[in-house]
């Protein structure tokens, strides 16, 4: 299982600035105006071998009438609840300012690790000036300028240290992990109650700590997974922050600790922009998926044409992913919800499928002759032998050519669907890698 990490601090201390330090990206936007970002955003860390991820929120500004400073509040506040660790970023040029003292007492009050982060401190005189954040009564500040790196090293050994040990304890190898994700109100907590509310025959609750995940042995009817860390099996607590997030941050945990998410769609709603988010979290964390469209009870034209459509649909805006199961289900009726358990045990061996070399050389290489990639500069690329990696968490495939530099996404995405057209994987993403031959 990952570690969470949340950024928070008040606005225009380089919290942004600092999230694409760490993950080696540049997805947070970067400005000298406060208040900038207002949406979070997620990436991963890794060091020392380690991974966790990263969560970047707004500038916290507490007892502000601006109602994008409130929203974002909010967002940090259930960053908080929902991280295993909080790095709070301070300002070394300003000092400590009302805000930082506002902030901190709100900190002092949490259960969780908290890391002292004075930021913008690019020479040794302000060192010195760090000290001064003692004061705010949250153990040693560490001192880093997230615009040259400056110190980041010396913070990550820091954040290391003060995270929780990781492991699935009790979480037996080799059963199938499926997350139920999905926004607010599109009917996970009944699907799970649909799966496991009948008979109790089934049940070993793995709990850690309240921030680990949970794991529920689901065993009967020929099925044997756990599920994981969902809205239905955790403690709810009374929710009354941003909602959106809130869902962003669960599936954060959900997905993590999962090998097939189950990804619910609202059949009277449609496929909207916070589902988006979700699936784009699956993908990035190269899960595999099930789309569950609920709901379906509710909806009075069935015809096959309403059905293609709403299909049609849902794969267009996941382009370019589009092979992966769609179930029209109910889960207050209970329609074809053991259709989603064998889909889902389904997509779970595809991601565990095993392609031998032979065939797979067999099949691609005439294909690969008669469709090349595109010459660039005048040069010609040879792919002249292909193989499935082994020990991979998804099927990952690679291709040797004279001049793999060449080789751009399009071209790999056309490797991929040939793949997928002689072998059935749905469901499961790929990777697809071009070396030197």
């Amino acid at each position: 299982m990952s570690n969470l990490v949340a950024i928070v601090g008040r606005p225009n201390v380089g919290k942004s600035t600092l999230f694409n330090r760490l993950t080696k990206t540049r997805s947070a936007i970067v400005s000298d105006e406060a208040g900038t970002t207002r949406d979070r955003q997620y990436g991963k860390c890794t060091w020392n071998g380690k991974e966790f991820s990263v969560v970047d929120t707004g500038g916290w500004v507490v007892n502000s009438d601006d109602i994008f400073e409130e929203e974002i509040r909010k967002q940090v506040v259930v960053a908080t609840e929902e991280a295993n660790l909080i790095l709070f970023v301070c300002d070394g040029i300003n000092g400590v300012t009302d805000w930082d003292e506002d902030v901190a007492m709100i900190l002092r009050r949490t259960k969780l690790p908290v890391v002292l982060c004075v930021n913008k401190v690019d020479n040794n005189e302000g060192i010195y000036v760090a000290g001064e954040f003692y004061k705010l009564g949250l153990g040693d500040p560490v001192c880093i300028s997230a615009a040259t790196g400056s110190g980041t090293g010396d913070l990550l050994d820091m954040v290391l240290d003060a995270l929780p040990d990781n492991a699935d304890e009790g979480a037996e190898e080799g059963i199938p992990r499926f997350a139920v994700v999905g926004r607010p109100n599109a009917g996970k907590s009944s699907l799970i109650n649909a799966f496991i509310g009948e008979e109790r025959n089934i049940v070993t609750d793995i709990a850690g700590t309240t921030r680990d995940s949970i794991y529920t042995r689901y065993d009967k009817f020929g099925f044997d997974f756990y599920l994981v860390d969902t809205a239905g099996i955790r403690r709810k607590n009374k929710v009354t922050e941003d909602l959106e997030f809130y869902s962003v941050m669960r599936s954060i945990r959900s997905i993590e600790n999962s090998d097939v998410c189950i990804l619910m769609l609202d059949a009277t709603r449609g496929i909207e922009a916070q589902d988006m988010n979700i699936f784009q979290l699956i993908q990035k964390n190269n899960k595999s998926l099930v789309v569950v469209v609920n709901k379906w009870d509710l909806v009075e034209d069935k015809s096959q044409i309403v059905i293609d459509t709403f299909t049609n649909a849902i794969r267009d805006r996941m382009a370019p992913f589009k092979d992966f199961p769609i179930i029209f289900a109910s889960a207050l009726t209970k329609q074809r919800i053991f259709k989603v358990l064998e889909t889902a045990k389904e997509v779970y061996l595809h991601r565990k499928a095993r392609i031998g070399t032979t065939k797979l050389n067999e099949v691609l290489l005439p294909i690969i002759e008669a469709t090349p990639p595109p010459s660039i500069k005048g040069k010609f690329i040879k792919i002249k032998y292909c193989a499935q990696l082994p020990d991979t968490q998804i099927p990952s495939f690679v291709f040797y050519a004279n001049l793999p530099q060449y080789v751009k996404e399009p071209y790999k995405r056309f490797l991929e669907n040939k793949i997928r057209e002689h072998w059935t994987l749905t469901g499961s993403p790929i990777n697809v890698f071009i070396r030197q031959k």
